[in-house]
């Protein structure tokens, strides 16, 4: 079980921004904040991944799928963790209170509390050789120091040993208090990075039989770093790996450059020696020695916290940044290079004719010779896709393939490869406008004027299609208060008509949709029918009705006021135009014309002043004017003239 310690030192030099650990390729399962992360560790026959929460003294522990399924709480603080080789004992230090943690990794209970006798630390920790080792101190006076499980604390013997690190041959040792690194590969070593804004120490400790023994030196001259944020022991090499770039040799205990992987932050490295490294925006996995990359996930703006390895290398846990901190990902087939697929179709072609898409599969690791594609046809006739035979990949990555599309309208062609035992899978798909014919289709009353009420007939007629002998009618009266909405659906007769019956109390825009098939592309016309409103005057306070000539009088004595109650098609708001003409030598003079507003009940009365003299002919009428009456539901409606006479 691998434990190294770029978490803390990253999420320092990334201000301890927080975590979410959420389920792989989600956002949401079990998420929980970490304002600092306080080390990250995978246990493999647990397939558990546990993540030490620095601010809130906390030990969360996730599934392999993210998804919290426990913790510990109220620890105060820890700054890191690391897991013995046998998997049974999750080690956590805790800096406030000088303490290291001996956890149940099944159950996170504590098993043993071991104190540490200092004031600055624990603050790294690594298992190797049968002990937890820890670093330990402030700047100039680091040291590290050892835990011992084998020991009881009743024997009277301490389990816990402080100042181990072995200054023969190193002069100083170290100044800080170490990032340290164990491999279950190098069993018995222990890797040391002096840490600190201007040391770039490191040593290689063989600590196999519980005492540690200087492998290899290297004291600060920055030839070989300038910094150490992050070091990480090699499978199957005498190698440390620093700041996930850097690969550094050891040989008659010295250390020299021995290789590069382009720049990083951090790292960590697996035991069959794939590298996860930390980019920006980026997690790249290379494959030992390589300069060009396996595979590259890509986790958003900035810098993964840090990552580690499952022990299968099944897969990478990576503290990805996100909107307001962390998220622990999952990033699964991290040994399955991604290849990249183009389909290049042309953008129209005609129907019934052959045309030929070409595309391009390529990977920075080698295809198998003789890969094959699946293709997949989808459009009108057949929308949930039509395979078609499979093409095979040239040996420069190039394909090609004609079809002849049956059916107009979007075209799309899927192309697919099923990947292989080094490649994931990869799709893309590219998309033709193919033509189809034009068909009429026309619909009547478009501009007519109705009476309120009116029970109207529009039929709508389709011209010549080729499967397809359905449309549809919608009805939008005007006004926001009143939706468009289908009054009818259905295959017109054998003359190509369907009707539908609107009830115009509205001006109404009547729609026929002809959604088009694989021949005949879609249409849809429009007529718009016009309605007015319903009105009319009722008149009061005269005395008897007459006839002046062939017109219909009401008579009024010259002192009564005439009453005239309008009665309209109500709407919100409306209002309704009175005209008052007189008759003078002959002729009709308007004399008045003046707006009322329409009571709620659709009924307003106006009374009319008496004129005080007799011999005197009016006439009045109520007018609905579209726009001025306050809306342009309806189309403007004239009232019926009433006349009026007064007499003594």
């Amino acid at each position: 079980m691998r434990s190294t310690s770029v978490a803390t030192a990253l999420a320092v030099l990334f201000s301890s921004a927080a975590l979410s650990v959420v389920a792989a390729g989600t956002a949401s399962a079990a998420a929980t904040t970490v304002t600092n992360v306080g080390g990250l560790v995978v246990d493999g026959p647990l397939q558990r991944v546990f993540v030490g929460d620095a601010a809130n003294g906390r030990i969360l522990a996730s599934d392999y799928n993210g998804t919290l399924v426990d913790s510990n709480t109220g620890l105060g603080s820890v700054s890191d963790l690391a897991l013995s080789d046998d998997g049974s004992t999750l080690y956590a230090a805790l800096p406030d209170t000088h303490q290291i943690l001996a956890l149940d990794p099944a159950t996170l209970d504590v098993k043993a509390t071991y104190a540490i006798p200092t004031n600055t630390g624990p603050r790294h920790l690594g298992f190797a050789g049968g002990k937890a080792w820890f670093s330990y101190g402030d700047q100039w006076d680091g040291d590290i120091g050892s835990v011992d499980p084998s020991v009881d604390p009743a024997s009277g013997t301490d389990p816990v040993a402080m100042e181990q690190f072995p200054t023969e041959g190193t002069s100083v040792g170290i100044w800080n208090p170490g990032l340290l690194d164990t491999d279950p590969t190098r069993p018995g070593l222990l890797a040391i990075a002096d840490t600190g804004s201007s040391s770039d120490s490191m040593a290689v400790l063989d600590v196999s039989d519980g005492t540690a023994k200087l492998t290899a030196w290297y004291f600060s001259d920055y030839t070989l770093n300038s910094g150490i944020g992050d070091i990480d022991l090699v499978p199957g090499a005498d190698q440390v790996l620093v700041n996930g770039t850097d690969r550094d040799a050891w040989a008659d205990g010295r250390f020299s450059k021995a290789g590069s992987y382009p720049g990083a932050w951090g790292a960590d490295v697996a035991a069959d020696g794939l590298v996860a490294q930390v980019g920006d925006g980026k997690v790249a996995v290379y494959r030992p020695d390589a300069t060009k990359p396996l595979r590259t996930y890509s986790v958003g703006s900035g810098y993964a916290a840090t990552v580690r390895w499952a022990p299968d290398s099944s897969r990478i846990f990576a503290l990805v940044p996100g909107s307001g901190g962390y998220t622990l990902k999952a990033l699964t087939q991290p040994t399955l290079n991604v290849p990249t697929l183009t389909v290049n179709a042309p953008s129209s072609a005609p129907r019934a004719k052959k045309l030929t898409v070409t595309g391009k599969l390529s990977a920075t690791v080698a295809l198998p010779a003789g890969a094959k594609l699946s293709v997949t046809r989808t459009d009108v006739e057949s929308p949930n896709g039509k395979a078609l035979a499979a093409v095979t990949v040239k040996a420069d990555g190039t394909y090609s393939f004609t079809d002849t599309p049956p059916a107009g309208g979007t075209v799309t062609y899927k192309v697919a490869y099923a990947g292989d035992a080094g490649h994931t899978a990869a799709t893309a798909s590219d998309k033709v406008a193919v033509s189809r014919a034009a068909t009429s289709l026309s619909l009547n009353n478009n501009g007519k004027l109705y009476n309120y009420g009116a029970d109207v007939k529009f039929t709508a007629h389709l011209g010549t299609t080729y499967k397809n002998r359905s449309v549809k009618i919608y009805s939008d009266p005007f006004g926001a208060d009143k939706p468009k909405k289908l009054i009818k659906t259905g295959r017109v007769d054998s003359h190509g008509n369907i009707a539908a019956w609107v009830d115009m109390t509205r001006d109404t825009a009547v729609t026929a949709v002809f959604d088009g098939d694989a021949r005949y592309t879609a249409k849809t016309v429009k007529a718009t029918a016009y309605a007015r409103v319903k009105v009319s005057t009722a008149v009061s306070k005269h005395y008897r009705t007459a006839k002046i000539g062939s017109t219909s009088y009401y008579w009024f004595h010259k002192n009564t006021d005439p009453v005239l109650t309008t009665a309209m098609t109500y709407y919100k708001g409306r209002e309704f135009r009175f005209d008052l003409q007189v008759y003078y030598q002959g002729s009709w003079y308007t004399t008045d014309s003046e707006y009322f507003a329409l009571g709620t009940n659709g009924k307003t009365a106006v009374r009319l002043g008496a004129p005080g003299e007799s011999g005197i002919r009016a006439r009045v009428r109520s007018v609905y004017v579209n726009g001025s009456s306050g809306d342009t539901v309806n189309s403007t409606t004239y009232g019926a003239w009433k006349y009026l006479y007064f007499s003594n």
